[in-house]
């Protein structure tokens, strides 16, 4: 299956607890933090979720 790689691309103060509870799932907890995940519907659910602070990476 491909990967995807996902970049932390704004702060997570003031959001809400359950965009928290979603960037530490996916192993973001700083500011352009890169990690690598496969690409499966879990993943891209999560990653749709806090897509106004992430992005993801080529």
């Amino acid at each position: 299956m491909a990967t995807i790689k996902v970049q932390q691309v704004k702060s997570r103060i003031k959001c809400p607890k359950d965009q928290k509870r979603t960037l530490d799932a996916l192993g973001l907890r700083k500011i352009n933090q890169v990690v690598e995940h496969e690409a499966t519907p879990a993943i891209l659910g999560m990653v749709e979720k806090v897509k106004h602070l992430v992005s993801v990476v080529k």
